[in-house]
């Protein structure tokens, strides 16, 4: 008897080959092989002219969805389909989620197999897990299937209703989503906040003492908390409205001059010791990780952005090091935890395991996506050094095990202590701690990746003294300090923030987190994400008209009711048509609220204290403000956060475009004068007047560290001769030179037919470089730069030369995850495929695809689409209400 098993990628495929009989053959679906139609191309002919078509949903249909096969899994369904006419059996071993289990559901109806059909589902790619697996397969589940169609439907229903809107009436190319309009409104109410804080600032006093009669004894740092026996405000005090203290409160606030009188009276004068408090702390070790908790230290640890988590976790999973990485649970296994505590045993000692073997409780609502927390896979735990792995998996595994063993073991006792001192009437206070017994911070400390350093860091030693002693300050500095305004979100804290609101799944949240980057929603800055102003106007258009689509609570109730369906609580088609059709349902509202909104007021961003208006324009935002007869306008550089556009910078932007640029001075070659401009990048210089015969002046933008006020002439002239020749390579006789480019400063080495270049560091000048230090940062290893510029980076994979024009197709790692490039064309690989199961030909597959859609979505844009269309008769490809259940 043979069988066929169905996975989903060919790393997968390849892993559980290995532990299945011989008479089984194992082939990958390549992710999803059948979807909602993702363009007009994709749509079927004989329902093109139908008006739910677009949609992909019939709504006046129960809902039905209209499922297509997209054109690069087409050749994979036919080699599925005839894999499985020369087998008894067929096996489907999709992911055990919601998703998973949708793919396996798609893979049943599309093959329509007349052999007996079972589901066979796994936490983790192992000997053991698989035979196991092999003896309890079970059919479909039905309710989870439905369950992820209603969330499927959901998403297009919001996306494809909303996002229509935005382009008529803000920019093209906008999108709204379920779970994405939410979380862009967390970023948009953060800076919100940002730009509405006012600062306070305050002063105390540092101290710094030794003990009595040890002048060689370890020193110590106290600080100023009293004075009289009232508190020092502190930046906790204050009202982020207003920057200053509540008259509510009782504290002391000192200004600099109050401080420094402070210091003086108190130099010289007796300490005291006035009070020792040691209190004993226990910690316990943080739960194994669950997706939301994996993305999150990932970001803090590693600075992996979370798509790029999960694209390595699944990877992982797929070669069988760590169990399936989407999961909202905490649970471990017997086997695991025994896995865990042999570890321990071994690594560090019986001291070090926890007196009974720990078992984690979830508290999610909704866990359901699997049984178990994300851990090492099997029976024993390899550890991150038996592996052999590389990079960035190395890094990912090693975080996994770590938490993993780590959660098994003993508390870390500490100790804190708190010294109280006296000086005349100034209270002051030290606080140190030490650790008696380190217990699981000897294998995993959040937030460090050596557990042995942050140990030493954690601790902080008090010498040894006792009430009514009096240290030797020898040191007593003021210091100022300002509050600050709130942080805003990295991709750790909006995935914390999203899952303790319940909204979305965080399996979903890498993709959430991309398409709002993608879509010029945000900026990634120093790992923050900045909203733009764009997502100010898209926030104030949904939370003025269709408030319940970016109310977090809304959503939250909806995810809820999405688990009622997988458990049959709820029933999906009248959820369905309440929130679509019903008097208060979503395309009710868009047909009330369309001809309510006024393209140009929701294109135009409300600032407080601001008098002008900032507009978002076909090319970005621009400040708009009356001037006299007319209407001035400037661009708004893209670096500058919408917290941060106050009057004055918009005075700046605005006085180059009403009496002129600031002019420098003239060049001393040339005559003309450099003027200093602000534009879409930010400021730059200009070599003369833009004229008919000179539509292209010279132009070159000011590095980081040089402002439009602080720019010399010197500076100017020496910026405007760039790129600089620094000399030629001693072994290939090439030219070296030194240029400015979108990333910053950089030197190339411009060899034939290739250009390798290096960025400078913080402490190189562009204008004084030599060739020397240019050869120096040549010979170091090239780093990749997460952009889509591949051209400055090397590629992960190199396929080969594309068959038309003999040009390379490589495969490169972007931040959003692996793609493809051949000349001009990107094309992302699908999900579920690694990188390593790419081969010259899928690639090309891929290529060609997306050139097809792409000249065909132009072809149709140019036609009118109020184009009569016959009735038609339904899709054959639309899903059928009753399908038989896999048996």
């Amino acid at each position: 008897m043979s069988t066929l098993v169905i996975v989903e990628s060919p790393t997968k495929a390849r892993t559980i080959r290995n532990y299945l009989p011989r008479d089984y053959r194992v082939e990958a679906s390549m992710g999803h092989v059948r979807d909602l139609p993702q363009s007009a191309t994709e749509i079927p002919a004989n329902v093109k002219g139908e008006k739910w078509a677009q949609l992909g949903v019939n709504v006046d249909a129960d809902f039905e969805p209209l499922y297509v096969v997209p054109k690069d899994k087409k050749k994979v369904v036919t080699q599925l389909k005839d894999a499985l006419k020369d087998v008894d059996e067929l096996i489907l071993a999709t992911d055990e989620d919601r998703e998973g289990e949708s793919i396996s559901w798609h893979l049943y109806q599309l093959l329509k197999p007349k052999v007996p059909t079972k589901r066979m589902v796994f936490h983790e790619i192992t000997s053991d897990a698989i035979k196991k697996a092999l003896k309890n397969c079970r059919n479909i589940d039905e309710q989870l299937v439905r369950a992820q169609e209603t969330r499927r439907i959901l998403d297009r229903l919001v996306g494809y209703t909303l996002s229509p809107l935005l382009w008529k009436k803000i920019a093209w190319g906008l999108s709204a989503g379920r779970v994405q309009s939410v979380a862009v409104r967390l970023l948009v109410n953060r800076e919100r906040q940002r730009r509405a804080f006012r600062q306070g600032s305050y002063w105390d006093l540092k101290a710094t003492l030794n003990p009595p009669d040890s002048p060689k004894a370890q020193s110590f740092t106290s600080q100023l908390v009293t004075l009289g026996g009232t508190r020092l405000a502190n930046g906790g005090d204050f009202d982020a409205a207003t920057g200053k203290i509540p008259s509510d409160r009782n504290v002391i606030l000192l200004n600099q001059e109050q401080a420094q009188a402070l210091k003086e009276r108190l130099t010289g004068k007796t300490w005291k010791v006035t009070d020792l408090e040691e209190r004993p702390v226990t910690r316990k070790p943080a739960p194994p990780f669950t997706t939301s908790t994996l993305q999150q230290e990932s970001n803090r640890k590693l600075r992996l952005s979370a798509r790029d988590t999960m694209r390595v976790a699944q990877n992982l999973y797929e070669q069988g090091y760590i169990t399936y990485m989407r999961t909202d649970s905490v649970h471990l296994s017997d086997q695991a935890i025994a896995a865990a505590r042999d570890s321990v045993d071994k690594l560090y000692g019986k001291d070090y395991l926890s007196p009974q073997p720990r078992q984690y409780t979830t508290k999610s609502k909704g866990a359901q996506e699997a049984h178990e927390a994300i851990r090492p896979a099997g029976s024993t735990f390899r550890t991150p050094q038996e592996t052999g792995l590389s990079g960035r998996e190395y890094q990912v595994y090693d975080l996994i095990w770590k938490r993993t063993v780590a959660s098994q073991m003993a508390d870390s006792r500490q100790t804190q202590i708190i010294m109280q001192l006296l000086v005349e009437d100034a209270g002051f206070r030290s606080s140190g701690k030490r650790i008696d017994f380190p217990g699981f911070l000897r294998a995993y400390v959040e937030g460090s990746d050596d557990p042995e350093a942050a140990l030493e860091d954690q601790e902080v030693i008090l010498p040894n003294l006792k009430v009514g002693d009096s240290p030797k300050c020898t040191d007593l500095e003021a210091v100022g300090h300002e509050t600050q305004p709130p942080a805003r979100y990295t991709e750790a804290t909006l995935v914390k923030t999203l899952e303790s609101e319940g909204i979305g799944r965080p399996s979903t949240y890498a993709s959430i987190i991309g398409t709002i980057i993608d879509k010029g929603y945000a900026q990634l800055v120093s790992n923050a994400l900045v909203p733009t102003f764009t997502a100010f106007a898209v926030t104030e258009l949904l939370e003025k008209y269709f408030p319940d689509v970016v109310d977090p609570s809304f959503t939250s109730k909806m995810e809820q009711t999405l688990d009622d369906i997988s458990t049959g609580e709820a029933q999906w088609l009248p959820y369905l048509k309440e929130f679509y059709l019903g008097d208060k349902g979503l395309e009710t509202l868009v047909k009330e609220q369309e001809s309510q909104i006024d393209a140009n007021v929701a294109r135009t961003v409300e600032l407080e204290n601001l008098d002008a208006k900032v507009r978002i324009g076909k090319y970005g935002a621009y400040i708009e403000k009356e001037n006299g007869d007319g209407v001035v306008t400037a661009s708004i550089p893209k670096d500058l956060t919408p917290a941060d556009l106050d009057p004055e910078k918009v005075e700046t932007l605005l006085r180059q475009k009403i009496v002129g640029p600031d002019e420098l001075g003239i060049h001393p070659e040339t005559g003309e004068t450099i003027y200093v401009k602000i534009g879409p990048y930010g400021p730059y210089v200009q070599l003369g007047d833009k004229t008919e015969e000179n539509s292209k002046p010279k132009q070159a933008s000011l590095p980081k560290g040089i402002t439009s006020e602080n720019v010399t002439l010197e500076t100017a002239i020496g910026l405007l001769s760039l790129p600089r020749t620094l000399g030629v390579h001693p072994q290939t006789g090439a030219q070296i030179q030194a240029n400015l480019g979108r990333f910053g400063p950089y030197v190339v080495h411009n060899q034939t037919g290739e250009k390798d270049y290096r960025s400078l560091k913080a402490s190189d000048d562009i204008l004084t470089i030599s060739l020397g230090r240019a050869l120096e940062l040549l010979s170091e290893p090239k780093k990749g730069r997460s952009t889509r510029n591949s051209k400055s980076k090397a590629a992960e994979r190199e396929l080969g030369a594309h068959p038309e024009d003999g040009e390379p197709v490589n495969i490169y790692n972007g931040p959003y995850g692996p793609y493809i490039k051949h000349g001009k064309t990107n094309v992302s690989i699908p999900e579920g495929i690694s990188v390593s199961d790419v081969t010259l030909a899928s690639a090309l597959e891929w290529l060609a695809s997306k050139a097809s859609t792409a000249k065909s979505t132009r072809k149709t844009t140019t036609k009118s689409s109020s184009s009569s269309s016959k009735s038609r008769t339904k899709s054959s490809t639309t899903t059928a209400k009753k399908t038989k259940k896999a048996s």
